[in-house]
């Protein structure tokens, strides 16, 4: 592996003893790149990753959906399930379409509806890296939500340093970890120069300080 797990369970041993809430708080894993040009559309990074092991707070999804697959979506799990009438309702106000853009964290889109969410809701969902996945009208929608929950999404745009949740204080070290590296293995994998564009990564609860992983 790319980070030793020793490092990283310590890294997580120190984030819970650095803890004084008394409630359950999300843990981010947060890193700094370096040697990069994110002038280059190429060296942007929008990649969802499959953790092995799923987080305690589920991802917000949003399926656009007509006939049998709204009907299966509205008992997949989905947190909302829309069709042509609710996504007319949209058209022309931007101020809504925001707020259902940072509502979610993935759309999922019947295949007949594609053009459409991408006319009324591309403008925004494009530039924060949310454009729906699409899917066809014979899909196993309970399977391609039940992935979705188990994503995390890692987005580097403009900055040279990002963060992600990768679970929350109820889950394990060794669950945290495992999906740690999921998240930077994928890195290594898509970085120009692979680990030697990775600066520093660390890890935090919501409200708890950064603690810095070896590498």
């Amino acid at each position: 592996m790319p980070v030793e797990k020793d490092a990283v369970l310590k890294a997580l041993d120190e984030v819970r003893k650095a803890n004084r809430k008394n409630f359950i708080q999300s843990v981010d894993l947060v890193f700094s790149l370096t040697d990069i040009d994110l002038k280059k559309p190429e060296n942007r990074l929008n990649e969802a990753v499959d953790l092995p092991n799923p987080t305690k707070i589920e991802a917000r999804i949003v399926v656009f959906a007509t006939g049998d697959l709204a009907t299966r979506a509205k008992t997949s799990g989905a947190d909302q399930v829309l069709g042509r009438e609710d996504l007319d309702r949209y058209g022309g106000n931007k101020k809504e379409v925001k707020k259902l853009a940072d509502s979610a964290d993935f759309f999922i889109a019947e295949t007949t509806m594609m053009a459409a969410v991408g006319k009324v809701l591309g403008p925004v969902l494009g530039p924060r890296g949310k454009m729906p996945t699409p899917v066809p009208p014979n899909a196993p929608i309970e399977n391609v939500v039940a992935r979705h929950s188990k994503i995390v999404r890692v987005r580097v745009r403009d900055q040279l340093n990002t963060q992600c949740r990768i679970g929350s204080e109820d889950m394990s070290n060794d669950e945290l970890a495992g999906n740690i590296q999921a998240v930077i293995s994928r890195l290594e994998t898509r970085l120009p120069k692979g680990l030697r564009n990775i600066h520093e990564i660390g890890v935090k609860t919501t409200m708890g300080p950064l603690v810095k992983i070896k590498m």
